[in-house]
């Protein structure tokens, strides 16, 4: 078929798709127009009218009766009185889906949707780009992505493999396979899933934290089913932008399916396609799409858990999904809950910590019984109080934190996130170690699906001396877990406090490997050299960290191992200068390499009058040793609750 063939054809079809541009730009907007329609679609653009058609009348013709406006940015469309025109209708009937083709911005008042930049050379057919246009308009028509032919396609931001004819609304065929056998395991246990970060196509970032968050909640009601192993969120979001295939991606999750899914946001409704794969073939075993309003939000969230554990066992196709403990029926209250998360995760500062607490005290003001929110809440303002020095700011932060999670856990009794925030309030902000052994226990016995408060519960009993409990509970943190590098930071912790220094060197060196940019592993590696006697690996790894928290200490303690005191001494001032109160503990474990007993004890004895939470450490710290049997620090061990 030529150009013109197409075009007259084209004409008598109905449009679903309109295609806004600037004359300038339409040899670079015709691979895109090829892109939308070989992918299914029928697309009306000007280049359709020929001589004697009436303009005005046949575009607003199209406007109206396409599904998606696809809209084509430019410093040349931007000038377009046209083009702004067409991007409004498709703002105001919430189907536009804007495209930059030069990195340009949108102009005022049409920048609430994210725009998909070309400019990067994402205009070749297949690349990432072109892929979330065509699942940007495939949401928009209200079906599948169009399936050209079985073979490897990036659905959202992971390519998978879609099998031909796949549809939605296969959850009882799900469960029946599973009956039937069609759920074959590979080498991973049939139960073992892991729930991939949902894909956000609502046009605009603004909404990422929505679509990370309903992933997550969805991850969260999985994992309390106690005969599904689920994989924890940190290796889940290892994915969200790699480009690798289903196989995979199971195989290096170690799970034998994958959930998938996409949120689209638009005014009052929200949609949310989600497709079980399994891991060993790559093909869907199971999908459905389920739209409801922003009303019935938490009903989507327990509908997808319910219909993947349907898909995995019996048992759980015989329940009725309920309201889980700490969980909110508000529908603000959520929203707002998942931006304080969302800002939480980024551990950027206190910026993102004021947000984050901002968030989840309109979470607990729309919902005053939401269990959940005030535990973030706790953890939020104790982070808060860490970055501030000793004082009595710090004291009534603390004391609040400690308020908030009691509340927590009086409105949510068997939410094991509410007893872990709670003890580990009390151990930050009162130094209260006996007391935060009952509700860390408690969070362990309810929350062994969830890998954050194990790998919380691994530490607590590393450093209180129940070193097999320890390892037991860090082994099951990294089986949830296993590319969570904070996991592999508390296995080196472990591994430290056992005197196991190579082992631990090992860990930190996992850790770093996913993910370079964490703060104190290279202190803590310089630390185990140190102890191994390993002056220059020390001295490099202190080095190459950029916390001045293990930094300064480690170059204090290489440098008077060395016999060079002037040197020992500058960095031992610029710890005390730099750091002042919020160092006291550091302080006392440079003098007690230095073999200075009476300097570290006075260091100590300051610490715990300033409640500083590093004293934490104190009980198996090895960087203490030289001191261990002193009569005045064993007596400060004994107040702080150790045995």
């Amino acid at each position: 078929m030529d150009e013109g063939d197409e075009a007259r054809s084209l004409r008598t079809a109905t449009p679903t798709v309109f295609f806004s541009y600037s004359h300038e730009d339409q040899k670079q907007a015709r691979p895109i127009i090829n892109a939308l329609q070989q992918a299914g679609y029928t697309v009306w653009w000007d280049g359709l009218l020929t001589g004697g058609e009436h303009f005005s009348q046949k575009t607003a013709t199209a406007l109206a009766s396409a599904r998606a406006i696809v809209v084509l940015w430019s410093k040349t469309s931007i000038q377009s009185d046209w083009v702004h025109d067409e991007a409004a209708e498709g703002h105001d009937r919430h189907c536009l889906v804007p495209l930059s083709l030069d990195g340009s911005l949108p102009p005022l008042g049409l920048r609430q949707y994210q725009t998909i930049n070309l400019s990067r050379g994402g205009r070749q057919v297949g690349s990432r780009e072109m892929r979330q246009l065509i699942e940007a308009v495939a949401a928009l028509h209200e079906r599948p992505l169009p399936p050209p032919s079985p073979r490897v396609l990036g659905i959202g931001r992971r390519p998978v493999i879609l099998a031909s004819g796949a549809a939605a609304g296969l959850a009882a065929a799900a469960a029946i396979g599973w009956r039937a056998g069609l759920f074959a395991p590979g080498e991973a246990p049939p139960n073992t899933v892991a729930v991939l970060p949902f894909a956000n196509i609502s046009g605009t970032s603004a909404q990422d934290y929505f679509a990370d968050g309903l992933s997550a909640e969805v991850r969260a009601a999985l994992a309390r089913n106690v005969l599904l192993h689920v994989v924890g969120q940190t290796s889940s979001d290892m994915f969200k932008s790699r480009r690798e295939d289903a196989e995979t991606i199971a195989r290096r999750l170690g799970v034998a399916f994958l959930l998938d899914g996409t949120v689209r946001l638009a005014a009052n409704r929200v949609r949310v396609s989600a497709e079980l794969i399994q891991g060993r073939s790559g093909f869907s075993r199971w999908a459905q799409i389920f739209d409801r309003t922003l009303d019935d939000i938490f009903s989507v969230q327990t509908e997808i858990a319910a219909a993947v554990t349907s898909a995995l066992t019996r048992e759980v196709a015989k329940t009725t999904p309920v309201k889980q403990a700490g969980e909110t029926t508000n529908v603000a209250a959520f929203d707002a809950y998942l931006r304080g998360r969302a800002d939480f995760a980024l551990a950027a500062g206190t910026d993102t910590d004021h947000s984050a607490l901002a968030h989840f005290e309109e979470a607990i003001a729309y919902d005053p019984n939401f269990g959940a929110a005030y535990a973030a809440r706790a953890r939020t303002l104790i982070a808060i109080a860490n970055q501030l020095a000793a004082g009595e700011k710090r004291q009534l932060l603390c004391d609040e934190a400690i308020e908030t999670a009691r509340q927590s856990v009086t409105l949510a009794p068997e939410l094991a996130d509410a007893h872990s925030a709670l003890a580990y309030a009390l151990v930050s902000g009162r130094l209260d170690i006996r007391g935060a052994r009952a509700p860390y226990e408690q969070s362990y016995a309810l929350g062994r699906g969830d890998p954050d408060v194990v790998g919380r519960y691994a530490l607590y009993c590393a450093h209180t001396g129940r070193l097999r409990d320890a390892e037991a509970a860090i082994d099951r943190a990294k089986d949830l877990d296993p590319l969570n590098s904070r996991t592999y930071w508390d296995i080196g912790s472990i591994k430290f406090v056992a005197r196991h220094y190579s082992d631990a060197i090992s860990a930190m060196d996992h850790a770093l490997a996913l993910n370079p940019r964490m703060a104190n592993v290279d202190g803590y590696r310089g630390y185990c050299f140190l102890m191994m006697g390993e002056l220059d690996k020390a001295e490099a790894a202190f080095r190459e960290e950029t916390g001045p928290l293990t930094r300064l200490p480690g170059l204090a303690m290489v440098a008077k191992r060395r016999g060079n005191a002037p040197e020992a001494r500058q960095a031992f001032d610029r710890l005390v200068a730099e750091l002042g109160d919020n160092g006291l503990y550091q302080q006392a474990e440079v003098l007690a390499q230095w073999k200075d007993e009476q300097g570290a004890i006075a260091a100590l004895n300051r610490a715990w009058a300033a409640r500083d939470p590093g004293l934490f450490l104190a009980g198996q710290d090895p960087l203490l040793d030289p001191i261990r049997t002193n009569s005045d620090f064993l007596r400060l061990l004994h107040n702080l609750g150790f045995k």
